[in-house]
């Protein structure tokens, strides 16, 4: 083990990286030297200047170099996002989440660290007396991928999959039961629909339209007594005349009570839930005859 804390390939990986940052950084600083050589080449010709000329070159200056060094700084951010890709990619085909404390990033101690080991190229980190890690050991670490480690996730993972299809199984028991009871509701529904039109088809109005018919038989046929008897004398007429008064009379009597019989067994079919179904589906399509009469109405003004 060297003395970064980790196994010689991990520590080659961040030579080569920090070689990387470092050719970056050199051609960046050549970049600004060249900004500096420039202003010298082609302002500077002259022995004396004025205090808002050399203002002027100055401000120049720095537009150009703050304008290199944003850019040098925006291009690390991007390539350090990059290589964490990279490192998370690789650690989740086993599962695993890795984690990073902020906070260690401007460690002075560790900053100074991998800078002297910076200045060494890379080839005496041996002699570090400090290992370059984080030294808070309760932190959470990740297990090394081993075969044994490698089980260990697959079990988990195993586990949470086995857990995730618990729960959707309740959840289909759930939404059974729920459909089934929604299905009963309907068929009970259905049924009291059924048996209130056939009350209102078989039972009720036949029987009052027997009624009305017998009634008016009767009508008639003290219709007809009255006319056989008219001639026999003044005092039967008048007998048959209130008989038949009567008998109308009667009619009216038995007409309004099968009106309220009518009212109120239309009262008690709208009082079902087919009924406000039916009435509430009318009224949308009404509302949507209204809209279209609207639009037409906009789209073919009248003539």
């Amino acid at each position: 083990q060297a003395e970064f804390g980790f196994n010689e390939h991990h520590q080659n990986e961040v030579i080569n990286y920090m070689r990387f940052a470092r050719s970056k950084r050199i051609l960046r600083l050549k970049t600004i030297d060249s900004c500096f050589e420039e202003l010298k080449d082609s302002r500077l010709v002259e022995d004396t200047f004025t205090v808002d000329e050399v203002r002027e070159m100055l401000d120049g200056l720095q537009t150009v170099v703050r304008g290199e060094v944003e850019m040098e700084l925006i291009n690390t951010a991007h390539t350090n996002v990059l290589l964490l890709r990279q490192l998370f990619s690789q650690a989740e085909k086993f599962y695993l989440r890795l984690q990073s404390d902020i906070s260690e990033l401007e460690n002075r101690e560790l900053l100074e660290q991998v800078a002297e080991f910076e200045k060494t190229d890379y080839k005496t980190a041996h002699q570090f007396k400090k290992p370059l890690i984080n030294q808070d050991m309760n932190k959470p670490k990740l297990a090394p991928l081993n075969e044994s480690g490698v089980s260990e996730l697959l079990n988990k993972e195993i586990s949470r999959l086995q857990e995730e299809n618990d729960k959707l199984k309740a959840r289909l028991r759930s939404l059974e039961s729920q459909a089934m009871s929604a299905l009963d509701e309907k068929t009970r529904a259905e049924r009291a629909l059924k048996d209130l039109q056939k009350v209102q088809s078989e039972d009720t109005l036949p029987a009052k339209g027997q009624e009305i018919s017998s009634l008016e038989d009767t009508v008639a046929a003290l219709k007809e007594d009255y006319e056989r008897c008219l001639s026999a004398s003044a005092a039967s007429q008048k007998d048959l005349q209130e008989n038949l008064v009567s008998s109308k009379h009667q009619l009216l009597r038995v007409q309004e009570q099968l009106a309220l019989a009518e009212k109120e067994l239309e009262k008690k079919f709208q009082q079902t839930a087919a009924y406000r179904n039916m009435k509430e589906i009318l009224t949308k399509k009404n509302e949507q005859i209204k809209e279209l009469r609207k639009q037409l109405q906009r789209y073919e003004p009248n003539e």
